[in-house]
């Protein structure tokens, strides 16, 4: 099943006593990366992330929880009264010196640093429940955006496979041209050889077999259509596991071959269509790079 790693879903749902706006961002990544950036949920968090596991395999994962208290009840207030004692203490002693009474409003109150404190209270279990089902929900809308968008990228790769079929068949049938090639070379040996001062047949023998060897693409070509075969097979799995890795591998292979087809081959054609076949290839190598 071919299923993108970049996608984006937002909802936004409200509760008697809260809010919440919950944004899933997932982008590239070879493993799966949690990144939990918003308000404090406490132990909510590892629930969310091992719901997202088994959802998600690869990627990054970059989840926003923004929560609004709408409930006074869900507020804990606290005030540091020895600190505050301390801070008017020191405020008397230096009004003297100031040769005026030091004063400070409410709002300068506030502004001191753990002085007065607001604590929102821990969600509740049904709090936690219903937090943990919109997470849900918004996952599931992240889940089938990376499937369309893992649909449009199977389409293009379909695309680029059949290109290098068409430009297999083509190399397959100018190779077969390669024999005329080497009989060619080995007529520039023998003419060579024939000028030493002595004539080895088995040197004649070895530089037949060298150059057959040298110049024959049969193998390359039949591990290049395997390796196709097999990549088209994958990327029409039907099976739930990932297959991202897997395909990079298979491409891999298919630009290794083309590369070889391209250092042992002798006519110009095989070597722009070879050419052209890495083209895909490395087209196929970064557009996988973004499949999970």
């Amino acid at each position: 099943m071919i299923h993108s790693m970049t996608g984006y879903a937002e909802k936004t749902f409200v509760h008697k006593t809260f809010s919440a706006k919950i944004n899933i961002r997932t982008l590239n990544h070879r493993f799966f990366d949690w990144s939990y950036r918003g308000s404090p949920i406490g132990a909510v968090e590892d629930r969310l992330r091992s719901i997202c596991q088994k959802k998600l395999h690869r990627g990054r994962v970059e989840v926003s929880v923004d929560i609004r208290v709408l409930s006074p009840e869900k507020w804990q207030f606290w005030i540091n009264k020895e600190l505050l004692k301390k801070i008017l203490s020191s405020f008397e002693k230096a009004s003297p010196v100031a040769q005026d009474k030091v004063k400070f409003s409410l709002e300068n109150l506030f502004n001191i640093p753990h002085v007065v404190e607001f604590r929102r209270t821990d969600f509740t279990k049904q709090e936690a429940e219903l937090l943990e089902k919109n997470f849900e929900k918004t996952l599931a809308q992240l889940v089938k955006a990376r499937a369309r968008e893992g649909k449009e990228i199977k389409n293009q790769l379909r695309s680029h496979v059949q290109d290098i079929k068409t430009l297999i068949r083509e190399v397959e049938k100018r190779a077969k041209e390669q024999p005329l090639l080497i009989k060619q070379k080995l007529r520039e040996k023998i003419k060579e050889i024939s000028q030493e001062n002595t004539f080895s047949e088995n040197r004649l023998i070895e530089e037949a077999s060298f150059l057959a060897q040298r110049y024959d693409l049969t193998e390359e070509i039949e591990r290049l259509k395997s390796h196709l075969s097999y990549f088209r097979e994958v990327l029409d799995s039907t099976e739930a596991d990932p297959v991202g890795k897997k395909l990079d591998f298979v491409a891999q292979e298919l630009y290794r071959e083309a590369n070889t087809i391209n250092s042992k081959a002798q006519d110009i054609d095989v070597i722009r269509r070879s050419l052209s076949i890495k083209s895909e290839v490395e087209s196929i190598r970064q557009q996988v790079q973004n499949i999970e």
